[in-house]
């Protein structure tokens, strides 16, 4: 396997584990776990980012940035 993929694979983990958090923290509101949604969602971003050097762009990088930004919307949402 290649260094890319292996990236690749890292990011989509990590957006997955931040989705999963974000549902989570959004259901039972409780401050402490929407902080640690907040963070995996950061984390995950940051992620993506270092992913585009290995060029993930095209529909998975495209899809991905667009899930970041609806769990943003929805952390915002349950912060307000």
């Amino acid at each position: 396997m290649s260094q890319p993929f292996n990236d690749i694979q890292q990011v989509e983990m990590a957006i997955r584990a931040a989705q999963k958090m974000v549902g989570q923290a959004t259901k039972s509101m409780n401050p402490e776990q929407i902080e640690t949604a907040t963070n995996a969602l950061n984390d995950a971003k940051a992620q993506l980012q270092d992913a585009a050097k290995y060029e993930m762009s095209g529909e998975l990088g495209a899809y991905s940035r667009d899930l970041i930004t609806k769990l943003e919307h929805q952390l915002h949402e349950a912060k307000e």
